[in-house]
């Protein structure tokens, strides 16, 4: 399956980052840490994101240390950050907050 390969722009990328404060830019990827208020609830949020990266065929970084789960994002076939990577974020911003974040 073919997909839009076009990085994102750097204002473009500055543009996501000041929307959504609690990701960052670091290693060529968009990273964020969430804290989930038990380590069930963080691997309930992994299981979300799973499904929604398996859905839209992009699978992030999962790092989950007791109830911290960092994401970290990058397009590999394009060599850098594209659309469906921010868009992957903004779906599990919205995952975590309507579950564990949004207690």
């Amino acid at each position: 399956m073919a997909y839009d390969r076009t990085l994102l722009s750097p204002d473009a990328l500055q543009t996501f980052l000041a929307k959504h404060p609690a990701w960052t830019h670091e290693g060529g990827m968009i990273r964020r840490i969430y804290e989930a208020p038990s380590f069930l609830e963080g691997i309930a949020f992994v299981e979300k994101v799973a499904k929604a990266a398996e859905a839209a065929n992009h699978h992030p970084d999962i790092d989950i240390r007791w109830r911290k789960v960092t994401l970290a994002l990058v397009t590999h076939d394009a060599n850098g950050i594209t659309f469906r990577d921010t868009d992957l974020a903004t779906e599990a911003d919205r995952l975590f907050d309507e579950g564990a974040g949004g207690r």
